[in-house]
């Protein structure tokens, strides 16, 4: 797909379909004005006479415009002016091409630029106007006898009307178009089924990434042999009850001037099928633990953004990849087993394996003497009781960490909160028999599994993603949302613009 930035008269632009928002209070914005008056108030009509009410997400296809060079127009309510913020964009964007992928058209042109954000340039909005459409293209037909018909959009233009903004839109669209194919990607490997997406497969598709990067990527694999010689037994007692061999996956993008500059590292949970273990799982929702290497998905997908994307800056990706599996080689709680760390853990519930596969992948960590660590995880319901399925949860050892986090995930939409790391929680870790217990009972879960990783991030700054309630979504909708790509991307180039001097590029203040 591609995303051309022009500012020529919206009248006179030739396309399959023009976009045109329309707030509620009728006041047309420039783009709207210009083809409202071209083609007799055509526009506003629909408006008096109640044929379009423009309310946030609604839309209203003009099969025929005279007086315009596009075929048809597509308006699109932003709904009160007074309430429309980021929030508002992102939603009436998604459906905007949730309606285009319904017809079938080669090219669009759109004018959501003129819509005004507060604090947002026109590089947010051509970013954001890209992932949304690369968003609503997705489809997974992988295993339909049948696939849905392909879509056939391949051109969104972007309209300006200021010129002086061509370059900026242009930066912001190249990182919603990163961005967003990042994105689909995690949602690929999030929906692929278990038997197929297999720690043996992410190592393989790392390895692909890597020979397609044209050097700007390695890959390393390290196998259970590779993982029982470096000492990394947490992570191989999730998989002892599984055929399928585990992996530690690490990913190198060497972006910066200096090959030696501290890299930032991204740390995924990869259970790609989780039934819980011997503490096993009630059937009812199972097949849904496909989802349980999001986590790591998202590591991939924010790699691949930044492959598109090429940052001069250092990125790692680790991913601890396992299958949770009951079988009479299996973990059993109340098994004492050894980290990485050295730091014995008392396995209470082998259906809390995501933080036992972490903690060895942090420890690892340390070698890269990094920057910052992030490590992302599907790693607890009490996420989706605390939070719901809207925000992620955010843990970390380092203030200003958490707080980059939260700022990148509002730039980009994809919005974390903030949870106490406090003391007083690491008590409800404690065991008789070993360093600390692998679960702290049902207060504060989410809390308390952020707890546990910190016992094994405490070289470098660290914060934890728990990805529980927003990696998917289930119901009628099921699926991997790609979740929180866009945050993890717009944190890295953060990073490289706070190296470089910039503040917030393609995406911050007008």
């Amino acid at each position: 797909m591609e995303f051309p930035v022009t500012t020529a008269n919206p009248v006179k632009v030739e396309t399959a379909c023009m976009v045109v928002p329309v707030f509620k209070d009728g006041e047309l914005l420039p783009a709207a004005a210009k083809l409202d008056d071209a083609s007799e108030r055509l526009i506003q009509q629909l408006i008096e006479r109640g044929d379009f009410t423009p309310g946030l997400g609604k839309v209203q296809l003009v099969p025929f415009a005279p007086g315009l060079s596009a075929e048809r127009l597509l308006l699109v309510g932003l709904g009160e002016r007074a309430k429309f913020q980021e929030g508002a964009f992102c939603k009436a964007a998604d459906a905007t091409f949730t309606a285009l992928g319904q017809l079938k058209l080669d090219d669009v042109a759109v004018t959501l630029t003129d819509a005004p954000v507060e604090e947002r340039d026109v590089g947010w909005k051509a970013g954001k106007i890209a992932e949304s459409a690369l968003r609503a293209r997705y489809q997974f037909n992988d295993f339909k006898s049948e696939p849905a018909p392909a879509p056939t959009l391949e051109s969104v233009g972007i309209l300006l009307s200021n010129g002086d903004d061509i370059d900026v839109a242009q930066q912001g669209a190249r990182i919603g178009e990163a961005v967003g194919q990042g994105i689909n990607l995690t949602r690929q490997l999030g929906n692929l089924p278990g038997n197929v997406c297999t720690p043996r497969y992410l190592a393989a598709q790392a390895e692909r990434m890597a020979a397609e990067s044209g050097g700007a990527m390695s890959a390393e694999i390290l196998d259970e042999e590779a993982l029982e010689a470096l000492g990394a037994h947490s992570l191989l007692s999730v998989g002892r009850g599984s055929e399928e061999p585990s992996r530690l996956i690490v990913m190198h993008y060497r972006g910066a001037d200096d090959a030696e500059e501290a890299p930032h590292v991204l740390v995924g949970k990869g259970i790609t099928f989780d039934t819980g273990g011997i503490s096993i799982k009630p059937g009812a929702g199972m097949d849904e633990m496909k989802f349980d290497m999001c986590g790591a998905a998202s590591v991939f997908g924010t790699m691949a953004a930044i492959l598109a994307i090429k940052p001069k800056l250092n990125v790692i990706g680790v991913v601890a990849s396992a299958e949770n599996m009951p079988d009479g080689r299996a973990t059993k709680p109340g098994d004492i087993i050894k980290t990485l760390k050295g730091l014995s853990v008392e396995v209470l519930n082998t259906d809390a394996e995501g933080r036992l596969v972490l903690c060895d992948a942090l420890t690892y960590a340390e070698r890269f003497k990094p920057a910052s660590v992030v490590d992302i995880a599907t790693l607890t319901g009490a996420a989706i009781i605390a939070l719901g399925h809207q925000a992620t949860g955010l843990m970390a050892n380092d203030d200003d960490l958490a707080l980059d986090l939260l700022d990148a995930g509002v730039t980009a939409w994809d919005r974390a909160w903030h949870l106490p790391l406090w003391d007083e929680y690491q008590e409800q870790l404690d065991s008789n028999f070993a360093d600390l217990a692998n679960i702290g009972g049902r207060p504060a879960g989410t809390i308390t599994a952020g707890c546990f990783l910190s016992r094994f991030a405490t070289e470098y700054p660290w914060a934890h993603l728990d990805i529980a309630g927003t990696a998917w979504n289930s119901g009628s909708n099921k699926g991997a949302t790609g979740r929180p790509v866009a945050l993890l991307t717009r944190y890295l180039l953060d990073r490289e613009n706070e190296l470089s001097g910039i503040e917030n590029e393609a995406g911050g203040s007008e």
